[in-house]
C-alpha cells in the first residue's frame, strides 16, 4: 500500500501571501507534499474552497481570504506492486499495455494502490515522473471498467512527445462498444460539449459551456436489441463515449452510471481495441490491435445465439 495519511480536512487562514498570487501556486508552497497538478484537480473537484465557495486554480488571492483544504489523500510516489501485465509493445521510450477491465489506471483519493501505475513501476522502476506524483508515465486514461490499449511513457521526453500527438489529435483510436437498442443511422458524428454534472460531481453530462467533444461511430452488427459499434473519439473527454451514446438514446450495455446494467453484463461493454501513433524515438507510425476479451466475446456469442 502507498504511504499516506488517512482522510483529513485542513482549514487555515492565509497570512499575508505575496500580492496577487494564484491560489494553486500558493497552495503548492503551503503543501509541498502535493504536486501542483494534484492541487488543481482538488480545486476543480470542489475539495478546496475559497471563502466557503468553489473557485478556480488561477484565482488571485489577497490577505483576507480563507481557504478550506480537504485532502482525501496526501499523495506520495506510488509503490511498485507485482501485478501481471500484458505488454503489447515495449522499447526504450514507451510501453503499450493491454489493460484488463477492473484495473484503475492511476492512484487517486480513495484508491491509493493496486493500479496500472503500481504494476508498471514493478516492471519499470525509473518511470517518467513529470509534474504529477500520482500519475508517473501516464499520457492518457481508460475508465476502470474499460479494457484495452494504453500507452505508458518511460521518460519525460517520450511522455511529452506522445502527449503532443494526443493534443494535436493525430493519435488513431478505435473502440468496440455494444449499445442498447438498434442504433440508427448506421454511421454518424456526435458533437456535444461535455462538463461536470452539476447534480452529481462523479458524473459528466452534456452541458452548455462544457468542453468541445466529438465522437464518430460506425455500426458493425445488429444483435437482437443491441448494436455492436466501432467508435472513434475525436476528442478525449472524461466518459465521452458513454455520455455521448447515452445522450442520443443508445447507452452502453452494462453501464450502470449512464444506462443500466442487465444481468448478462458484468461491466460496461467498451474495449479500446485499436491504437495508432508515432513512436517517440523514431517517428515511425505504428498501429496496435487488441482482441476482444473473453468476457465480452462470450457476451456477444450469447446474443448471437446457437
Amino acid at each position: 500500500m502507498n504511504a499516506a495519511t488517512g482522510p483529513e480536512i485542513r482549514t487555515f487562514q492565509l497570512s499575508a501571501p505575496e500580492p496577487d498570487v494564484r491560489l494553486d501556486k500558493h497552495l503548492s508552497r503551503v503543501l509541498p507534499q502535493c504536486s501542483r497538478a494534484y492541487l488543481q484537480r482538488l480545486i476543480e473537484q470542489g475539495h478546496i474552497l475559497l471563502n466557503g465557495r468553489r473557485t478556480k486554480a488561477g484565482h488571485r488571492l489577497d490577505g483576507a481570504d480563507t481557504i478550506t483544504v480537504g485532502l482525501p489523500l496526501l499523495p506520495v510516489r506510488p509503490l511498485a506492486e507485482p501485478i501481471p501485465l500484458v505488454i503489447v509493445h515495449e522499447d526504450e521510450d514507451i510501453l503499450v499495455i493491454d489493460k484488463p477491465a477492473g484495473l484503475t489506471v492511476h492512484p487517486a483519493p480513495g484508491h491509493p494502490d493496486h493500479t496500472l501505475v503500481n504494476a508498471v513501476l514493478a516492471h519499470c522502476p525509473a518511470l517518467a515522473m513529470g509534474d504529477d506524483l500520482l500519475r508517473p508515465g501516464i499520457v492518457h486514461r481508460l475508465d476502470k471498467d474499460t479494457s484495452g490499449l494504453i500507452i505508458v511513457a518511460k521518460n519525460d521526453l517520450a511522455r511529452a512527445r506522445v502527449a503532443s500527438q494526443f493534443k494535436r489529435r493525430t493519435v488513431s483510436k478505435g473502440y468496440l462498444v455494444l449499445v442498447q437498442g438498434r442504433l440508427s443511422p448506421e454511421q454518424g458524428i456526435i458533437e456535444a460539449p461535455i462538463g461536470r454534472d452539476p447534480r452529481s460531481r462523479r458524473k459528466m453530462t452534456i452541458v452548455e459551456g462544457g468542453k468541445e467533444a466529438t465522437t464518430r461511430y460506425q455500426v458493425r452488427e445488429y444483435l437482437d436489441d443491441y448494436t455492436l459499434v466501432e467508435v472513434i473519439p475525436v476528442t478525449g473527454r472524461t466518459h465521452q463515449i458513454r455520455v455521448h451514446l447515452s445522450a442520443i438514446g443508445y447507452p452502453v450495455a452494462g453501464d450502470p452510471v449512464y444506462g443500466a446494467r442487465p444481468a448478462r453484463f458484468g461491466r460496461q461493454f467498451i474495449h479500446a481495441y485499436r491504437l495508432g501513433f508515432r513512436l517517440p524515438s523514431t517517428g515511425e507510425y505504428r498501429e496496435f490491435v487488441s482482441p476482444l476479451p473473453v468476457d465480452l466475446g462470450q457476451a456477444l456469442e450469447g446474443l448471437r445465439g446457437p
